[in-house]
């Protein structure tokens, strides 16, 4: 339903005038919601198996923490070891998590940076895109599901806000609660596209020439989402590499091959003049 009503909005935009240029440019954004909204229907755990102990002893293996009672992965040893500063900084990198990289496309567009908008998103789009298909591949589990259920995959658990219920608890307000209790799949951990959004937002922002001090913003939330991401067990370190690869991948095959072809580099050529003010 949000996916339809989403699509007769941007309909609307189209069909009137003053707003058919501000439609076309939000259309990477659109099939990035539907994209996403569309998974729910088509869960990836119908396609392949889960992965949740192979992950879970992976980490331990290689990122694995020694203590007296036994090695634990480092999401395990960050719920041990915690403090209501890095819990409200946690809560901080993570409500970055969309809303910075949408405020920069916003920017860009009302700054009339055209062409650097559309390739941030489409790049953005493409991206997510590959992350999608890496969820089907390999379906898995985030740490705390294993950490409370173990090791058998339980269908249709709802979402945990994990570790950032403590962020919740120290502002008094259920703000994750609210997001993550409605999560229909928690089997979508590989790659992690936590760590993909920021940076694909730094990327962009050295390549559209942002003040130095934007860029390094972008970079400390983008590592702080990474930090964030293991601290609250929401992600293995894993997760967060094989997201960073996905981006550096999806970016270096976009902007190396992609649009580079013939045929893609005069399309985005009439594209960005369609969404230029004239």
């Amino acid at each position: 339903m949000f996916s339809i009503n989403l699509i007769i909005f941007w309909l609307v935009l189209l069909a009137v005038r003053p707003t058919r240029k501000i439609a076309l440019a939000l259309a990477p954004w659109l099939a990035f919601a539907v994209s996403y909204d569309s998974m729910r229907f088509f869960p990836n755990y119908e396609f392949r198996p889960i992965d949740i102990r192979g992950l879970f002893e992976a980490e331990r293996s290689l990122f694995g923490i020694t203590t007296a009672t036994g090695t634990l992965i480092p999401g395990e040893w960050f719920d041990i070891h915690n403090c209501a500063f890095a819990d409200f900084m946690a809560g901080f990198f993570y409500l970055c998590w969309v809303p910075v990289p949408l405020g920069f496309a916003i920017y860009l567009y009302l700054k009339g940076k055209r062409e650097a908008y559309l390739r941030f998103s489409i790049a953005f789009l493409f991206v997510n895109l590959v992350g999608f298909v890496g969820y089907y591949i390999h379906p898995a589990a985030p740490p705390w599901y294993a950490i409370n259920y173990g090791f058998e995959p339980i269908l249709n658990t709802p979402g945990n806000v994990a570790g950032l219920d403590r962020f919740d608890t120290l502002v008094g307000f259920p703000v994750f609660h609210s997001i993550y209790c409605n999560n229909s799949n928690v089997f979508a951990a590989v790659p992690s596209l936590h760590a993909a959004y920021m940076l694909v937002t730094t990327i962009y922002a050295v390549k559209s020439r942002e003040h130095l001090l934007t860029i390094c913003v972008f970079a400390f939330i983008c590592m702080g989402i990474w930090w964030t991401a293991v601290y609250t067990t929401h992600h293995y370190i894993i997760d967060v590499l094989l997201g960073i690869l996905t981006t550096i991948i999806a970016v270096g095959l976009l902007e190396g091959v992609i649009f580079r072809i013939g045929c893609v580099k005069r399309g985005m050529e009439r594209y960005i003049k369609s969404i230029k003010n004239q």
